[in-house]
């Protein structure tokens, strides 16, 4: 069910917070899949700051898929953006004992903004495999910074309603793809991991990470609808789509 609570939080902060969206068993059984192979065969990710990255996870395991379309998250990423979307990507970030913090910033280019859109271009989940807080590099918000239209704070602007809210493991923090973010730095002793996973629509309907490039075909008789429409693959596994990871 929708809260209206949670609509305006979105529409006006540019966040809001679902509480308790996976279960405990699933939570960690995801974190520690997901810090397992972030170490192993993920990749050192410096993009306004360090971390281990870990990317496309529907290809690694068909339990990430029901996160894609759980039913207490994606009805707020269809209110605000409509029914015609795709999952851009669901990568997995690991941040280690002294990483510092990630540069705020938003997630759509400059050159994908249309100012008098009524539907965001992107929507954002942070799902928290760990718990997020201050002291190991929870995510960082600047409220209301969707509506600047400006991918990053102009230099030297002061950012006194910055929040780092403390957010528990399973739970969810959904964004406005413009809204200001970024990790903290951990000053704790252990791995933080979380998952982001985001929605593309309108005249940027085009993947970050391709899913069928190593998707199994055998995962497509236990998929929802949903997940195969977001995947683009009502119609089968075939071939590579567009994706921004092919253009690097």
């Amino acid at each position: 069910m929708i809260d209206d609570q949670r609509i305006a939080e979105l529409r006006v902060w540019g966040f809001t917070i679902i509480r308790d969206a996976l279960d405990t068993t699933t939570t960690t059984r995801m974190r520690d899949f997901v810090i397992d192979n972030a170490l192993r065969i993920g990749v050192e990710h410096n993009y306004r700051g360090t971390a281990r990255h870990l990317a496309n996870l529907v290809t690694l395991d068909p339990m990430f898929l029901p996160v894609i379309d759980h039913p207490a998250v994606l009805p707020y990423i269809e209110t605000m953006m409509g029914p015609n979307l795709i999952l851009g990507s669901l990568n997995a970030r690991v941040v280690r004992p002294g990483d510092g913090n990630q540069g705020l910033h938003g997630d759509v280019p400059l050159d994908m903004l249309r100012r008098g859109d009524d539907a965001p271009l992107m929507m954002n989940t942070v799902w928290a495999l760990s718990d997020l807080n201050p002291d190991n590099g929870g995510t960082r918000l600047v409220p209301g910074s969707h509506q600047s239209h400006l991918r990053h704070p102009p230099p030297g602007l002061a950012l006194p309603h910055e929040m780092q809210p403390e957010v528990s493991a399973g739970s969810v923090v959904i964004f406005h793809g413009q809204t200001w973010h970024g990790g903290g730095a951990n000053h704790g002793e252990e791995l933080r991991a979380a998952m982001f996973g985001h929605y593309r629509n309108s005249h940027w309907m085009r993947f970050q990470c391709d899913p069928h490039d190593g998707f199994r075909e055998e995962w497509l008789e236990g998929m929802t609808t949903r997940q195969r429409e977001l995947l683009r693959m009502t119609n089968g596994v075939d071939h590579r789509h567009g994706a921004d990871f092919y253009e690097r």
